[in-house]
């Protein structure tokens, strides 16, 4: 072991009890004595981006009024709290039914939708505001090609420099499901359609960036994609949710293990590096079809979005746009981390907790760390910041209190460390989620309040993570 690793001796003390009923849908967690995790300070493992953190849209979203523009003061402000340079997908089941209208009145329908200049120029001035950039995904499911370049054309004039890359199409591997395809149809249709597109925009947009495939399920469609046209594209993109929400999404399936998902990322990984061009997860969260109400939209999705995030991190995943607002249903989806109330009332929902709690921890190097295999439901990540600050985040998805004994090994040193907590009544709370102490409430830039402070002594320290909770320590 190197002397300059971090040595964490867990013990996990106590047992679930009825301040919990959540326990009630998770297996009891086993009384796991002295657990290690250990922190390789000389390990980088990879970085996260500036702009990592994003959030995602049902093109329909962009057709209501006022939504996103930068006269909605309170929604730019709770996403500048999430990054300041973060990035906007505009796309979902609706773009592959969608048009663009240049001076036709806005519509913002499931199959119905109508794209305006207004609209263009309110979502531009909403990345403006921001300090966003943009993914737009063209209609390719109902539309054409004639279309989808006037479409461009506009899109490109209203976001500017702050457009990253269009994609041809939403979940294309679905295309036989949604009715927009025969049954037959498959990646060589698709890729065929794909060039053809792309060759009359390249002639009609000079240097218009693309992206792809976009595909909801079928990963080989990217490692096939990037093999084919790796080296004419800005991104690779993949989409995720962990099933079609449905009576048995519960808190339990959120929070555990989903053995599909790290051999997809490795396989996004491998598909990058192939053709170095980057991987993003343009559209992902718990469950789709708008989330599970009770488990979607609870304190176990904060949770849940920390650890997600931080896995694709070490995955080396360029970043993941959190899907929230009005779905292709029609209705404000139960994940949604900012919820609307449809009369210009924003508000942070628990996945917002946790996204803002990625904001505050996953900055800069992520270094290599190792966790007890048996006890999956303890989690965690350690980062170098820029400036040397090293942050170690501890997620609690169990039951029982975790009290760390953390040891930073080598000559025996003090240093000064610092706590902020992501905490809730429990596992169901909708409500009464903290981050540092404090709710997410008004229009000014959150800040994190007078942090726990914790002692490093001789190399040392020791911490209390509750049941149902994260705690974020920063160590300089």
């Amino acid at each position: 072991m190197n002397r300059r690793d971090f040595l964490i001796n867990s013990i996990l003390a106590g047992r679930a009890s009825a301040a919990f009923p959540w326990m009630a849908s998770l297996p009891e967690a086993e009384d796991h004595g002295t657990m290690q995790v250990t922190v390789h300070l000389d390990q980088t493992v990879g970085s996260i981006a500036p702009d990592f953190i994003g959030l995602g849209y049902e093109i329909s979203s962009v057709a209501r009024p006022g939504s996103l523009s930068a006269s909605n003061e309170v929604y730019v402000q709770l996403v500048r709290n999430l990054s300041e340079q973060g990035m906007i997908r505009i796309g979902g089941n609706t773009a592959d039914y969608a048009s663009y209208s240049p001076n036709a009145a806005a519509v913002s329908a499931p199959k119905t939708t109508v794209v305006n200049d207004e609209a263009l120029q309110q979502l531009a001035s909403f990345l403006g505001a921001t300090g966003w950039r943009l993914i737009w995904g063209l209609d390719l499911g109902k539309g054409t090609v004639a279309e989808a370049v006037a479409e461009a054309k506009a899109v490109q004039r209203a976001a500017g420099s702050k457009l990253l890359a269009f994609e041809i199409g939403n979940e294309p591997d679905l295309f036989s499901h949604e009715k927009h395809r025969p049954p037959n149809y498959g990646y060589e249709e698709w890729l065929g359609e794909y060039r053809q597109y792309k060759a009359v925009l390249r002639k009609e947009v000079p240097g218009i960036p693309l992206a792809g495939p976009d595909v909801a399920v079928k990963t080989d469609w990217v490692t096939r994609f990037a093999a084919d046209e790796g080296k004419d594209i800005v991104l690779l993109t993949h989409h995720y949710y962990r099933e079609g929400q449905n009576p048995n999404s519960t808190i339990q399936k959120l929070l555990g293990p989903d053995p599909k998902l790290q051999p997809q990322l490795a396989t996004l990984r491998a598909a990058s590096r192939s053709c170095g061009v980057p991987y993003r997860i343009c559209e992902v969260n718990s469950f789709s079809g708008g989330g599970r109400p009770g488990v979607s939209d609870t304190m176990a999705a904060a949770l849940w979005v920390l650890d997600y995030m931080f896995t694709l991190a070490t995955y080396d995943c360029s970043g993941v746009n959190m899907e929230t607002g009005v779905n292709q249903l029609d209705f404000i989806s139960s994940y949604s981390p900012i919820a609307h109330d449809e009369s210009g009332h924003p508000t942070a929902k628990p996945e917002y907790y946790g996204m803002l709690a990625f904001r505050l921890a996953g900055e800069g190097q992520l270094l290599g760390t190792e966790t007890d295999p048996s006890s999956p439901e303890i989690k965690a990540y350690a980062t170098r910041a820029t400036g040397g600050a090293l942050t170690l985040t501890v997620i609690n998805k169990s039951g029982n209190p975790v009290s760390p004994t953390v040891t930073l090994s080598g000559p025996p040193r003090s240093w000064h460390g610092s706590v902020v907590r992501l905490a809730a009544p429990g596992m169901e709370a909708k409500a009464s989620i903290t981050l540092g102490g404090a709710e997410v409430k008004s229009i000014d830039t959150w800040k994190v309040p007078r942090p726990e402070t914790v002692a490093v002594r001789g190399g040392r320290l020791r911490l209390q993570v509750p049941a149902a909770s994260a705690a974020m320590v920063t160590i300089a």
